[in-house]
């Protein structure tokens, strides 16, 4: 299986890092706003100085970024930890990933692991893979649950 990550909430998602990504084949690529803002990379070049091959978008807001990642990706994870307060962006993502009748799963944490497997599964070999979920300023644990994971997930579907 290819996936190629079309990440979403870049502040939670650095899921695994850039050697890890490099061993399992797995492309990073997908749309940031103009000056690569994030949570945690809030002056340019925010993060495309760690991930150059994202594209900026016209916005400096997310929801550009993230419709666009939606409209690009051919399926659609979105992680929730179950501690996770409300997150407009994750609304936003999941809407538009409704509106656009795209493949999507919904996992809050490592009792989700064998469930995310077989959904993957179920889709093509190669895709494009929007991962989303909450920021950690709406959920402090996200980038840990999404982080421990994904790197179960792509270390049984490797």
């Amino acid at each position: 299986m290819r996936i190629d990550l079309l990440q979403q909430r870049y502040d939670q998602i650095d899921l695994v890092d850039e050697t890890s990504f490099c061993e399992l084949n797995i492309e990073i690529c997908g749309w940031c706003p103009r000056g690569g803002w994030a949570e945690d990379y809030t002056t340019p070049p925010g993060l495309l100085s760690d991930y150059p091959e994202l594209t900026e978008t016209p916005s400096a807001g997310t929801t550009q970024r993230t419709l666009w990642n939606m409209r690009d990706a051919d399926a659609i994870l979105t992680i929730i930890p179950r501690d996770s307060g409300k997150s407009e962006g994750t609304e936003v993502g999941v809407r538009e990933g409704e509106h656009l009748q795209k493949p999507m799963f919904t996992a809050s944490g490592m009792e989700d692991v064998e469930a995310v497997i077989c959904w993957l599964d179920s889709l093509p070999d190669e895709l494009d893979l929007s991962i989303g979920g909450p920021r950690a300023s709406e959920c402090p644990n996200a980038y840990e649950v999404t982080q421990i994971l994904m790197r179960t997930v792509l270390s049984k579907i490797r």
